[in-house]
């Protein structure tokens, strides 16, 4: 018996060069290391990334490179990063998410909202936060997480990030709790994990998530994303790679040699773009990003390189 979703795998390879992004609605339940696995197999091609780890038990917006694109993503303007999530007041945990065990708690089923208000104002702006033992931040080459897994001790450092919204959407009281809806828009490497945690320790009550959902990565919000299901029917980019260069950066239009320059990882005389920007030629093709030095503009990363 054949096997479809190889088949339309192997028809889209040809069709996906040079690549660009696929935006995934994430589901519950899965690593965003298994939906690029699966990824890989709908699309029939293993150059496949991902942009901005979500836990299993978030779900939203997962920002895919395929192809050329991936080694795009550590270059594009990815932030602000948006999300909705639940607080609950009264426990916290050993992951600082329902999929912990109880450490501590406290009767938060009639902590008034004044309180609440004040200690999330407290988390806005810039701040020092430490990121949860089962993070993905590295501690002596590990990950935070696999020490954690294994029972040693995870020294984390305070990081500052940036909270530019930290909102109250609702409350809701329970047996001894009491459940907040928030969103929160904020830097790359803020953890709404540690948001929920040191709400919790500031109101002495402990604090977890329950839910967390992603809604927007810098412009790709939930209006653009697929979930698996959709791309299993239909596989498809959520926009290629031209279309994506020419959408996040300034660029310069070259002609053919200098295309062929550039595919070479040569440079080119400098026209005055202080930031990273891209080379474009005439028929909307993006060859390369650069960076302007000493009168030069020289490649930071090929898109189009010769032999390729």
């Amino acid at each position: 018996m054949r096997d479809n979703a190889a088949d339309a795998g192997a028809v889209m390879t040809s069709a996906l060069a040079p690549g660009g992004l696929l935006v995934v609605d994430k589901p519950a339940g899965m690593t965003s290391h298994d939906v690029v696995a699966r990824l890989r197999r709908l699309l029939g091609t293993r150059r496949i990334g991902h942009a901005g780890t979500l836990d299993p038990m978030a779900t939203g917006v997962l920002v895919c490179g395929v192809q050329r694109a991936t080694k795009l993503l550590g270059h594009l303007p990815l932030e602000p990063k948006v999300y909705r999530a639940t607080v609950r007041l009264g426990m916290s945990t050993s992951t600082d998410d329902a999929e912990g065990e109880r450490v501590h708690g406290a009767d938060a089923s009639a902590v008034a909202e004044p309180e609440i208000l004040a200690g999330i104002e407290d988390l806005r702006g810039a701040i020092e936060q430490v990121p949860s033992t089962v993070s993905a931040v590295k501690v002596g080459g590990k990950r935070a997480y696999a020490l954690a897994r294994a029972g040693e001790p995870v020294p984390l450092s305070a990081r500052p990030v940036r909270v530019s919204r930290f909102e109250l959407l609702g409350l809701r009281r329970g047996d001894a709790v009491t459940d907040l809806d928030v969103v929160v828009e904020c830097s790359g490497g803020t953890y709404v994990r540690a948001l929920a945690r040191d709400l919790g320790a500031a109101l002495a009550v402990g604090g977890h998530l329950t839910a967390l959902r992603r809604i927007r990565v810098g412009p790709y919000g939930l209006d653009v994303a697929c979930t698996l299901q959709e791309l299993a029917a239909q596989p498809r980019l959520s926009a290629d790679l031209d279309g994506v260069v020419a959408t996040a950066f300034d660029h310069r239009i070259v002609d053919s040699e200098q295309a062929r320059v550039l595919a070479h990882g040569g440079s080119l005389p400098a026209v005055g773009l202080a930031a990273t920007h891209a080379a474009i030629d005439s028929h909307g093709h993006a060859i390369a990003l650069l960076t302007e030095r000493e009168g030069l503009a020289r490649p930071v990363l090929v898109l189009r390189p010769a032999g390729d």
